[in-house]
């Protein structure tokens, strides 16, 4: 119920709420991972349920398809779709360029090749995910399993010549076992604290052998849409210098706040 959810997730719902708003009858939408984007994937549901909205949705994880699908959004891949009208999804840090950290559900690979084929990406997030510099959130990067410890060396080795103040990196577990992402990859987290460059880093990271990509995603975000708590939601538009603040009402609904695994 809604009087039970707190500020932030009510910041994370009502960011979501507002992004929706973009979505248009007949659009090809992919569809985000994360905690913020599964109130999206449920409000578009809601939206194809009661305005009967026809839209077809490429998720960017297998827990976001089975979302997708619980709620009634017609789910098609990407080669299907071929290209996209709109992404939306979360992030876990966003500065004040709309460059992103992303990854912390395990999902920036495929999130990122969603988000690229795509004529406008949208950002949903609580204020909490502003930051003056990217960093302080762990960096995830995709690694294949194959010699993951000397990609882990050759990244560490080459954070030496970077503008961070933090070089360690974990491999991420589930248990007491490596985490496995959808495409069958492993994930480092670095620790770098402040990312002095981020689009230098990004380019340097992805030619390390092994690595399959990074979680940061500069130049991809169009719009970013932030939620707060007290019910104020306010939308920038980086291509068009615009930004826009309302305040939309938090209406509970029994059956959008059911309990859906995402």
């Amino acid at each position: 119920m809604s009087s039970e959810l707190s500020p932030i997730d009510k910041a994370k719902f009502l960011a979501a709420k507002r992004a929706t708003d973009f979505v248009e009858d007949g659009m090809r939408v992919g569809l985000g991972t994360g905690s913020t984007a599964a109130w999206m994937v449920r409000l578009l549901g809601e939206r194809v349920r009661d305005e009967g909205l026809k839209i077809s949705g490429v998720p960017t994880s297998a827990r976001t398809a089975q979302l997708a699908q619980e709620v009634g959004i017609k789910v098609i891949t990407l080669d299907e779709a071929k290209w996209l009208d709109l992404t939306i999804d979360g992030a876990d840090e966003v500065d004040g360029d709309l460059n992103l950290i992303k990854g912390g559900g395990g999902a920036l690979l495929q999130e990122k090749i969603v988000a690229t084929a795509s004529d406008r990406m949208i950002v949903i997030a609580d204020a909490a995910k502003e930051v003056e510099a990217l960093g302080a959130f762990p960096l995830p990067i995709e690694v294949i399993p194959f010699g993951w410890q000397t990609s882990q060396a050759l990244v560490e080795e080459m954070l030496i010549s970077m503008d961070v103040l933090g070089r360690d990196t974990t491999l991420r577990m589930n248990g007491d076992a490596p985490y496995v992402t959808d495409e069958g990859n492993h994930i480092l987290d670095l620790h770098l604290n402040r990312i002095g460059n981020a689009r230098e880093l990004a380019l340097v990271m992805n030619q390390i052998p092994g690595v399959v990509e990074n979680g940061l995603f500069i130049d991809i975000c169009d719009t970013l849409v932030i939620g707060h708590g007290s019910g104020r939601v306010e939308t920038r538009d980086i291509n068009d210098g615009t930004i826009e603040d309302m305040r939309l009402d938090f209406v509970e609904d029994d059956n959008l706040f059911r309990d859906i695994s995402d």
